[in-house]
């Protein structure tokens, strides 16, 4: 819901305010997972599926908005969103690929139908805590006078290598990320 707020706060170069709030939804998010580890009839297929997404769609907000306010390099949000693009192919083609036949919108689109679990690679895990250290660098780099500095730019470069590191676990380790709970019968 914060996403696109949060956005037009970075391009309207609001850096103090965006800074907060997303030191805000970063503890939201913290408390929502950890109500859903901790107590297990808080947990829903339907939280489990818009988690994820959820996290997803903030990170291609902020890091488009960063660009734009030049903070961020574009080749860099290029890969990034790249890699979630990927990353969304492939769970809608699982998704397809064990709904129950006849595949309709209906089913495909109802979270009632739990069909696969998509297990994060530790690469992954590591990835988003990079990627949102760089959110949040970026947006106090402005606010603390250190947009120029040689330690945020080496950011930019190793937020690079553990995307394209996590991308490549995914495509390596393929079918172990992923837990079929229902298949199709033939």
């Amino acid at each position: 819901v914060l996403a696109p707020f949060l956005g037009h706060l970075i391009i309207e170069q609001h850096f103090h305010l965006s800074l907060a709030l997303f030191i805000l939804a970063g503890a939201t998010d913290l408390l929502d997972g950890y109500i859903a580890r901790t107590w297990p009839t808080q947990k829903s297929a339907l939280g489990s599926a818009l988690d994820p997404l959820a996290d997803k769609i903030l990170i291609s907000f902020l890091y488009l908005s960063l660009t734009y306010a030049e903070l961020i390099p574009a080749l860099l949000t290029g890969l990034v969103i790249s890699r979630d693009i990927g990353l969304i192919a492939a769970v809608f083609w699982v998704r397809y690929k064990t709904v129950p036949l006849p595949v309709t919108l209906s089913k495909f689109f109802n979270p009632c139908y739990t069909t696969a679990q998509l297990k994060p690679t530790l690469f992954s895990k590591v990835n988003t805590a990079i990627q949102l250290f760089l959110v949040a660098a970026s947006l106090a780099a402005p606010v603390f006078q250190y947009t120029d500095s040689v330690p945020l730019q080496c950011l930019w470069y190793v937020t690079a290598v553990t995307t394209a590191a996590s991308g490549y676990s995914y495509w390596h380790y393929g079918r172990k990320t992923v837990r079929v709970l229902n298949t199709r019968s033939p």
